[in-house]
């Protein structure tokens, strides 16, 4: 991933370079690599020194140290610290970014790339974890929708999940489910923080196409909404962490 994100950043760097310089592209040609260790062991030493004038600049962006983490946190159904952490976070920015009180969060555990380590934590750590342009997304769903939302979140076994409470089968079904501490009305309207690629109904959550009304503000990238976050921690003095807290419960 380190290196995807260096390369990355570098070929636009690249690119941006051969405009200023007057060539213009005449064609493209391109072929399938297997990406393999070789390359760690066999480096193209021609690549490598091209790279080495823009390596500085990408360090200086991706390096900083942001934050700190009190202890490693991952990722894994059907609850877990970190996709608490970022179902969380979006509930929080929804009051931030667009002055909604969200009544639950939701972050698919497919868009979590990594684990976030113990210490000290950089952009570089983040782009890890979050490696998508997934965007803050607010929508309203029906308590009924709620419902079959969360039928489905029990059926892959468990998402991150804030502001709700779900005790679910070993076979993936719903037994119960709460917000808030309370039963959930079926003809109530409830705000829904998530990321863009959810409320279009992906991964499986297709109670999202159901939505009364979305949200998406602007600047508000998950990426961005998560430095935001590690940085105030950090301003506090406080380590970023979280922990299991019976969100998810399976029986």
């Amino acid at each position: 991933m380190k290196k995807t994100i260096l390369y990355s950043v570098c070929a636009g760097m690249l690119a941006l370079s051969a405009c200023r310089s007057g060539y213009s592209l005449a064609s493209v040609e391109g072929e399938r690599i297997p990406m393999t260790n070789r390359y760690d062991t066999d480096q193209d030493m021609k690549a490598w020194r091209l790279l080495q004038p823009y390596q500085a600049q990408v360090d200086s962006i991706m390096k900083p140290v942001i934050g700190h983490a009190g202890r490693k946190l991952e990722a894994y159904r059907p609850e877990s610290p970190l996709s608490n952490l970022l179902a969380d976070i979006l509930r929080i920015s929804a009051q931030e970014k667009a002055g909604i009180k969200a009544d639950v969060g939701v972050m698919n555990m497919g868009g979590i790339r990594n684990l976030l380590n113990e210490g000290e934590i950089t952009i570089e750590s983040v782009y890890e974890i979050t490696p998508f342009e997934n965007k803050l997304a607010i929508v309203a769903l029906k308590g009924s929708d709620l419902l079959e939302l969360f039928s489905q979140i029990a059926g892959v076994h468990g998402e991150g999940i804030s502001g709700a409470k779900l005790i679910i089968s070993e076979e993936g079904e719903l037994l119960d489910a709460k917000v808030g501490g309370k039963n959930i009305e079926p003809g109530k309207e409830y705000q829904v923080a998530t990321i863009d690629y959810l409320a279009e109904g992906n991964d499986r959550l297709e109670a999202f196409k159901r939505a009364t009304a979305k949200i998406e503000p602007e600047n508000a990238t998950l990426r961005d909404l998560f430095i935001e976050y590690v940085k105030r921690c950090e301003a506090k003095g406080k380590a970023v962490d979280a922990q299991t807290e019976g969100r998810i419960v399976e029986r």
